[in-house]
């Protein structure tokens, strides 16, 4: 018989191999992982295990190598339960009873005693975590010149952001719900608000959608009934907005089972939109867009806050195959645009090959980014760019990492 909250130990261990052996996100494993996990509290507790053992594992290993007398290798099993344990007690406030019952057996036939040995010398030193996290080797050789600014923003996991249906509301939406406002039609709660029971969920007022991911629709002003495109549309929050703001918006995405997920919300919030399955990269349209959000496929590193597996799993490879696709998208959305028209390039990426490169390239008129367009304590680039990060706006809680451009025809 299972001792309590041991399956939820073994989901997060199961997470945590799949992301750093297989290259899996934690969304993609979860299915399999919280299988045989009952209850959503647990589930909840596997993934907030996972999540803090990504998040700090450079410094969760620095320390269990410090009570080692011999290295452990990179991918042991006793490795990885004893992250599990240390991020509960240092992150999660678990207390240490419960975390050696639940470890332990975690490794029935292995080194239980190695594993105890290491945890009790640690906790003997009231060994703590810093400050900040500190970046996987491969990630700050990248973000050298971002990192500590970044780092700084993953020390919690972020709050939840709501986008509004009718931004007049703003304020009376704050207030309903106890949150703060960062910019007309966002509303900001504490983390781990249960969505589904907040008020205004099912009457579709809102959508969850992080701040940064919410100002590249608003780059576009409202609508007044002309034609917009949403290229790479689910699962569809900016395609919420633009039908909000008064487009007439065709949404393109090439994921079928994520598309359905765009047709709930726009069912569940009243908005109307011209839901179309495709591959951009051979769908034609019948007329020219009056305006075109291009929210490219990319890495998704700028979502580390919420997602910290992309430490991990994120290679030059990738990056390079992804900024490939963002040009030939790009190439073929600036062809699919009125002259006179507005197009949006946007990447939730920290990747300067994914934003600023690929942008570089267009052959379109810039249309810089104004500092009055953007929440407080943002600013366009000399370029008139925009580049967030998640160590911005610290002390309202951060926000995604995204590189945004616009131009016209």
């Amino acid at each position: 018989m299972d001792i309590p909250g041991l399956p939820a130990r073994r989901a997060a261990l199961t997470l945590i191999d799949a992301v750093l052996r297989r290259g899996e996100t934690l969304d993609q494993a979860a299915g399999v992982a919280l299988s045989r996990v009952r209850g959503d509290a647990d589930r909840a507790l596997a993934r907030a295990i996972a999540g803090e053992v990504l998040r700090w594992k450079t410094d969760l290993d620095a320390l269990i190598d410090s009570a080692t007398r011999l290295p452990l290798a990179d991918d042991a099993k006793v490795r990885a339960v004893l992250e599990i344990m240390l991020a509960q007690v240092l992150r999660l406030e678990t207390p240490p009873h419960a975390v050696i019952a639940t470890g332990l057996e975690l490794l029935t036939g292995g080194p239980r005693r190695l594993a105890h040995g290491v945890f009790s010398t640690l906790t003997r030193r009231e060994a703590k975590l810093p400050e900040v996290p500190t970046l996987p080797e491969t990630v700050s050789g990248r973000w050298i010149a971002r990192g500590a600014q970044i780092a700084a923003g993953l020390a919690v996991p972020p709050p939840l952001d709501l986008a509004l249906r009718d931004p007049a509301e703003t304020g009376s939406w704050a207030e309903r719900l106890g949150g703060v406002s960062l910019m007309p039609g966002h509303v900001r709660l504490p983390r781990g608000s249960a969505v589904e029971h907040l008020e205004g969920f099912r009457d579709g007022g809102w959508w969850v959608q992080d701040l940064a991911a919410g100002i590249p629709a608003r780059l576009l002003g409202t609508g007044e009934g002309r034609r917009v495109l949403d290229l790479c549309a689910a699962p569809g929050g900016k395609t919420l907005q633009l039908a909000a703001a008064g487009w007439h918006v065709t949404a393109l995405d090439i994921a079928k089972r994520r598309m359905e997920r765009l047709r709930e919300n726009l069912e569940r919030t009243g908005l109307t939109a011209e839901v179309v399955v495709g591959d951009a990269l051979s769908w034609e349209p019948d007329a020219p867009f009056d305006a075109i959000l291009l929210d490219a496929p990319c890495t998704a590193t700028g979502t580390c806050r919420r997602h910290p597996d992309v430490l991990h799993r994120i290679t030059a490879r990738q990056i390079a195959e992804m900024q490939e696709l963002q040009g030939k998208l790009l190439e073929r959305a600036s062809g699919w645009l009125k002259p006179g028209g507005t197009l949006v390039y946007a990447v939730c990426s920290m990747e300067p090959e994914e934003g600023e490169d690929v942008a570089a390239k267009s052959t379109l008129t810039p249309a810089p980014i104004r500092a009055d367009e953007l929440p407080e304590g943002l600013a366009p680039t000399s370029e008139g760019w925009l580049r967030t990060d998640p160590g911005m706006l610290p002390e309202a809680g951060g926000l995604d990492g995204f590189f945004v451009a616009r131009w016209t025809k």
